[in-house]
């Protein structure tokens, strides 16, 4: 990390199916070895099965979904006088989706279907419909930022 200042956002361009910044986000974090056309065949793919079984906008499941998955809080370690303490903080937008997507990810690539289109389909109906891991995730880091709600006046 640069110490003089912060490092610039790099300019994404939006996917070119939907023109959607959000989907390219998606897109480049599923993409392994620098794959994008395999990425890109494993979202649309996964669009279109969605668009099949519920027969709802897939744009539309996917930002539900994501919603659905988004933390508002979460606990941050602060060391206090020789204690760690877990001191809940709400989370930033930018940080919020970047998880949220993260979270849908790793829960559709841990699912037992035989292709990623199947597991990713599953997964974003799952959380549209809240329910599924990256749901179940969601859920534990707000129980956590619940129970340690006491330590909340260490808040930097």
């Amino acid at each position: 990390m640069s110490r003089r200042h912060r490092a610039e956002k790099r300019e994404i361009n939006p996917d070119p199916k939907f023109g959607d910044l959000v989907v390219t986000k998606f897109m480049n974090a599923i993409m392994l070895h620098g794959k994008k056309s395999v990425a890109e065949s494993i979202v649309y793919g996964a669009f279109d099965a969605v668009q099949g079984k519920t027969k709802q906008e897939p744009l539309q499941v996917f930002h539900q979904a994501l919603d659905n998955v988004a933390p508002h809080v979460e606990v941050r370690s602060r060391r206090v006088g020789g204690a760690t303490y877990q001191v809940p903080v709400d989370v930033r937008p930018e940080r919020r989706q970047a998880l949220a997507i993260r979270w849908l990810i790793a829960a559709a690539r841990k699912r037992n279907e035989t292709t990623m289109v199947d597991r990713l389909s599953g997964e974003l109906m799952d959380a549209a419909n809240n329910r599924g891991s990256a749901v179940k995730k969601r859920e534990d880091t707000h129980k956590m930022a619940d129970a340690n709600r006491a330590f909340s006046h260490y808040r930097w």
